[in-house]
Order: C-alpha cells, then structure tokens, then sequence
C-alpha cells in the first residue's frame, strides 16, 4: 500500500509477461536500471585516470602499480585511494608485451566431468599459485582434432607452459611451439612423435598386481572390461591382464575382454555377456573408474558372487558391502609432479626430457578377496 509520502512512478512496476517458450519474464523497458549513469562498459579506468586523479605523474602511478621504490608514503597513500575508488586494474597484457611472460599456464584435460582429474587439476592449480601463474584449462572430450585446437589456442594466447593429457597419438603439431620456447609436459599419457617431459602410472604394473591379486584368490576365469584400445593407459592395462593371465599358465578367451568406450550401457552389455552361459567369469578386473560403476551396478542385480578389483579408487568404495578392492593411482601426485617439471623448465633447470612413472598402490576392502563360487 502506497502512504502519503510516496511518489509513484509506472516505469518502476515489473511486469511479467510469457514469450513464446512459455517462460515469464520481464520487458527491458520495465526494468528499472541499476546502472550509474554514464557508465559506458568496457571502458576501463587507467593509469592515466588513477594520475589525475590522485594528481601525479604517470610515473608515480606506474611505480605504486608494480611495488617499485621512490614513492613518498604520503603520495602511495592518495595513489591507492584513487585506485580504490575508480576500481582500477593493472593491465597484465601491457606487462606482457614488456616482459614476454604472461605467468600462466594451460591444462589440457580429457574430461572436466571424470573424477580422476579433480585432484590432479587441483595440483597442477596449488603448483602455479605457488609459482605466482594463472591456470587456465579446457577439455579435449577424448577427441584428438580438438585437443590441438585447444592447445593451439592456448599457445595463440601466449601461455608460458602447457601440462597435456592427450587424447590424439601425434603430437607433431606442437613442434613450433616447443621450439618458439613453450614449456611442455604430458600427463598420464605419453606424447607421440615429439619429446617432451612425461609423468605416468605404473598402468601395467598396477593391472598386473590386480589380476595376480585375483588368481592368488583362486580365480581362473577372470573377464577384463576397459577403455578404448587406442587409450594408451587402456592398451598398458590390458597388458598386464594378459600378462598376469599368463606368467599363471592361463589362456585368455576372447569372451573374456571387452574394450570400448565407457558408456554405461556398453559395459553394461559386456559385464552381462562375461557373466552368462555355461562357464561364467568368477571375477572381473575393470579398466577405469567409470566402468567400475557400472560393473557394480550390474553385479547388484546378481545373486551369484562375482569377485571384482577396479583400477582407480571411487568415492565410497570403502563404504560398500563388500567394498571394492582397487588398484590406486595418486592422481594429485601425477598432477603435482608434471607442474613441478613444468616450471623447472620455465626456469632453466632442467635439460633433456624425461619419462617419469609413479607407482600404483593395490587397496584391499573385499570385493577383490571373495573366492570363486563355483
């Protein structure tokens, strides 16, 4: 209710009408306007504003921006309130065009949403803030024309360093920029065709201890479910499968691998398959963590024990009955030691590339240790 006092102005009612999707919203021209006025956006205060401003010379400014001495406490003072009050920034850009270093780095991952990659994004990020540099990252979704594109556009952005998770096999493309001076590591994958600096798992080593974990078990028929054979990690961990299988004079059936993309309901169909007919798997090894999901999705709906060891940890896993035996890799480590060689090359202390493979770590909880139900 309007009182005595109050002043009424039809411009100020928002008015909710539907468009076409059917949504409600409300007309520009009922809005009321938070702007200042004569505000015009993408006009950013500058030096040359905080100077007049604060009435000194563009030097003075210049030196109060970048911590540089010869500054009277008192003109520092009136500085940095003009820079406080006109929401001044400095202009890295100009820094960079100067300096030739934009002290930030670009991570090229396979998949924002996989889990695995949280702890490893993170590390890299905790290296470049202690080394005083911006990440900026991006997906390639596992497709190779799109991983140059993102790493060409980060190298057209002048990041001083990449850190790649690769999704393609030939690197080549980045040779122009290796020799144009951009520090370069791989990740969890190695490089193809070019030498960089690259930190991996122990993939076959890690599979093959998963799988002999197993047949310590008494296991015989043991199915594998992995990524695409084309995945380097995928095509290491099938590796050590075989090899386990055979240093314990077993032959491997075709029935009992199945490699493909990780969509749940392709594994779905393959854990199913190994899981029917007359001689059933009594144990399946899971190539990454999202098969490992859909592998105990499946296994639920299963009365008959079916034992089961997954590379990657999951969240949770030690909170299901039984909980899941996995073969563990440090993803933080993996991120924190690539962004550590990283900026050792951006600082000149380090000469030829290396390969670096961090151990895996096998995790008992029970469902790796069920013996065979038949």
């Amino acid at each position: 209710m309007l009182d005595a006092t109050s002043s009424y102005n039809p411009m100020d009612l928002r008015i909710p009408v539907a468009d076409r999707t059917g949504h409600r919203t409300v007309p520009e021209t009922t809005r009321r306007s938070d702007r200042i006025p004569g505000t015009r956006y993408g006009n950013r205060p500058t030096m040359k504003d905080v100077a007049a401003r604060a009435g000194v010379g563009l030097k003075t400014v210049s030196r109060v921006v970048n911590g540089e001495p010869g500054v009277t406490p008192e003109t520092e003072r009136r500085v940095q309130e003009a820079i406080e009050a006109l929401g001044f920034r400095r202009n890295d850009s100009a820094r960079v065009l100067r300096k030739g270093r934009t002290a930030s780095i670009g991570l090229v991952l396979e998949d924002l949403a996989d889990p695995f990659y949280g702890p490893l994004s993170r590390a890299v990020e905790e290296v470049a803030r202690a080394h005083g540099a911006l990440l900026i990252n991006g997906s390639s979704a596992e497709d190779a024309d799109r991983e140059q594109e993102l790493v060409l556009a980060l190298c057209a952005r002048r990041v001083d360093g990449l850190v790649v998770i690769p999704a393609g096999g030939d690197h080549r493309y980045l040779e122009p920029e290796l020799k144009a001076g951009v520090a370069t590591v791989f990740v969890d994958r190695p490089a193809g065709h070019i030498d960089v600096d690259v930190v991996v798992s122990d993939n076959f080593g890690g599979a093959r201890d998963g799988v002999s974990h197993l047949l310590a078990h008494g296991h015989r028929r043991i199915g594998f479910i992995g990524d695409m054979p084309r995945i380097h990690t995928a095509a290491e961990r099938l590796r050590g499968y075989r090899t386990a299988m055979e240093d314990a004079g077993i032959a491997v059936e075709d029935a009992w691998m199945s490699l493909g993309v990780t969509d749940p309901e392709r594994v779905r169909r393959a854990a199913e398959e190994m899981l029917s007919g007359p001689e059933p798997v009594t144990a399946i090894f899971t190539g990454n963590n999202r098969v490992t999901v859909t592998v105990i999705r499946v296994l639920a709906g299963h009365t008959r024990q079916v034992a089961l060891v997954g590379f990657d940890d999951i969240e949770l896993a030690d909170l299901l009955q039984p909980g899941v035996t996995v073969v563990a890799q440090d993803a933080a480590a993996l991120g924190r030691t690539a962004a550590e060689r990283l900026f050792r090359q951006l600082d000149g202390t380090l000469l030829a590339p290396e390969r670096i493979e961090l151990p895996t770590r096998l995790i008992t909880r029970g469902s790796g240790e069920l013996p065979p139900a038949d």
